[in-house]
């Protein structure tokens, strides 16, 4: 792996609000306009693919992956969890896990397509006042991979 790269916007900032950071990774949530429960777990080597860590390495990712879907499941009952790894803009390894909703205003479609409808104002605002203690939840329920 190759530490830091300084042209690389997730090696220079933490691309997010912090919620969680561990020595290998680290969960942000994003402020993605209109997608209020969007969150990313970022490795913090410099590495662009998944394949270049090592199999125990990926063993970690998923494990975070997967409890931050668990605790974005148990705390905001989203209608759907979307799991992504694109890294096409940002090659830097790193995963997307959004709470989605029926009213959102992309729903069905992925976040990054145009939206099908105008935006839940009320359902956004009342989704962010829960976000809080939900970053809560993640932060304790990483506290072993820190």
């Amino acid at each position: 792996m190759s530490g830091v790269q300084a042209d690389c916007v997730l090696c220079r900032e933490a691309g997010g609000l912090p919620v969680w950071q561990g020595a290998q990774l680290r969960v942000i949530r994003a402020q993605e306009d209109g997608f209020p429960a969007f969150y990313r777990v970022i490795w913090a080597a410099h590495v662009a693919e998944f394949s270049d860590l090592s199999q125990a390495d990926r063993l970690t990712c998923m494990a975070v992956v997967a409890e931050v879907e668990r605790v974005l499941r148990a705390q905001l009952q989203p209608t759907k969890i979307n799991l992504a790894a694109l890294g096409n803009m940002v090659p830097h390894l790193h995963w997307h896990v959004i709470a989605r909703y029926e009213w959102d205003s992309h729903f069905p479609a992925p976040v990054w397509a145009s939206p099908l409808r105008a935006r839940a104002l009320d359902r956004q605002a009342q989704l962010l006042q829960e976000l809080a203690a939900c970053d809560a939840a993640i932060a304790q329920a990483l506290a072993p991979w820190a």
